[in-house]
């Protein structure tokens, strides 16, 4: 009888152990679940109704929470004189304006810590402090990229101000700098008037750091050592700028694990131990921003700026170079030519492949077969969505832009959606640990969770 209550126990505590660390964007391999406890679907600030605490975080960062154990990192960029401004949101006047922020002044780099059953900032360090490199677009920020973490370390990365690693006392370990990372509109004639910010997030895999840089000068994909900052391999990507974080994946052709980058000149894969090519895709839109994803054997990839909008399903074994028609190429299982997302990372939650778009438009596919389930406006039409996606306890969570979080079951039929709101603007995904939702909001990190 004891060992029939064990072996029913350890599924549960495995499960609930995978689901208690969430330690880059969109969580474990970005795939954006925290499943084995219950979540709320409904909160109310003003009566703190699931609201466990709400801490002021100083500056403007579009970056995401991440949490180990007890403990939530997450950055911001604060102006030294005045506060940042944040414009160009969805639906206002200046929606979609390209040109950049001119004449910020010094900004502070900073990376918190907070205890996340609390609230209570245990930390907080300055990695760099100056007059930003590059200037941002005015929905963007300088802390767009989400820090990364392990059992030991924690990285945060501010683009041209350099990757910062820190033991999880705030203890420095090392920098590095990788020079001006000038991400923009591509081929316009005056680069430095379309400088938009960097904003792709490192990833921290088995003792490695992998950084993607596509940007205007020369964009490369680089592996390095976590604990000393020393350079793996690095390898240069015909590309344009791209707002893209990499994904690992478990086994690619031969077995070797790969890491995923998406893009518009090169999308791809390459070997996690050398950086060799594995397979290359060309074509998609040309301001790429979401990042790819793995479910059922797929690898998933979307983008929708430029004349084209895809929706990918790769097969995971991939080799040599691909050809966007299935009828042509045996490796891509199924593809959209005008059904992808701009901003959003999808989400692969069960059977069922996720996208939300800027508009507030959720669609619903059978990841297998790419059969379209079904497409409904989630959202009022007047507020825009940025965050991506994330999912748990058969819910489906979409941060907007305006502090709405639209609350919608997974599966193949929707049922009404649940708004409620964080009373501040949200520009970025959410963490999920244990049954918290974690919001980063404009000037706060939001814990919510089900009152006992």
């Amino acid at each position: 009888m004891k060992l029939l209550a064990i072996c029913l126990v350890l599924p549960l505590a495995l499960q609930e152990g995978e689901s208690s660390n969430w330690p880059s964007f969109r969580g474990e391999r970005a795939r954006g679940v925290a499943d084995g406890y219950a979540t709320p679907d409904e909160w109310e600030l003003e009566d703190e109704l699931n609201v466990l605490w709400r801490t002021p975080i100083p500056g403007l960062a579009h970056s995401s929470p991440i949490v180990w154990g007890a403990k939530l990192f997450v950055t911001t960029a604060e102006k030294v004189e005045g506060e940042a401004e944040l414009s160009s949101l969805y639906g206002s006047p200046g929606y979609g304006a390209g040109e950049s922020v001119e004449n910020e002044g010094p900004h502070a780099f900073q990376l918190y810590c907070l205890d996340k059953l609390t609230g209570e900032i245990l930390w907080e360090r300055t990695a760099h402090e100056g007059v930003p490199k590059v200037k941002r677009h005015p929905k963007s920020s300088h802390a767009n990229s989400t820090p990364a973490c392990d059992a030991e370390r924690v990285v945060a990365f501010f683009g041209s101000e350099g990757l910062h690693c820190y033991d999880h006392d705030g203890k420095l370990l090392w920098s590095r700098d990788f020079g001006v990372l000038d991400a923009g509109a591509p081929g316009i004639s005056e680069p430095e008037k379309y400088q938009w910010g960097f904003a792709s997030s490192p990833v921290l895999h088995e003792g490695s750091v992998i950084v993607q840089c596509d940007v205007q000068d020369q964009s490369f994909l680089t592996v390095l050592d976590a604990k000393d900052g020393s350079v793996h391999w690095r390898v240069d990507r015909d590309e344009d700028p791209s707002w893209c974080t990499p994904t690992v994946i478990d086994a690619g052709a031969g077995g070797k694990p790969q890491i995923v980058l998406n893009g518009y000149k090169h999308i791809g894969g390459y070997d996690l131990a050398t950086g060799e090519e594995v397979w290359k895709l060309v074509g998609g839109g040309d301001v790429p921003v979401p990042t790819p994803v793995v479910g059922h054997d797929l690898i998933f990839l979307t983008s929708a700026h430029g004349r084209m909008r895809p929706i990918y399903a790769i097969k995971r074994g991939a080799q040599g170079l691909l050809n966007i028609d299935p009828d042509e190429c045996a490796d891509m299982a199924w593809s959209y030519p005008r059904a992808g997302v701009y901003m959003q990372t999808p989400l692969v939650y069960g059977d069922y492949l996720y996208l939300n778009s800027d508009g507030g438009v959720l669609s619903c596919y059978d990841a297998k077969t790419g059969k379209r389930m079904y497409k409904e406006r989630v959202g009022d039409g007047a507020n825009g969505f940025s965050g991506s996606p994330v999912a748990a306890d058969g819910k489906i969570y979409l941060s907007g832009e305006s502090g709405q979080v639209v609350v919608v079951n997974a599966g193949p039929e929707l049922d009404p959606p649940i708004t409620n709101d964080l009373g501040e603007t949200c520009m970025a995904t959410p963490a999920v640990s244990e049954g918290r939702l974690y919001f980063r909001t404009r000037n706060h990190v939001i814990a919510l969770a089900n009152e006992e």
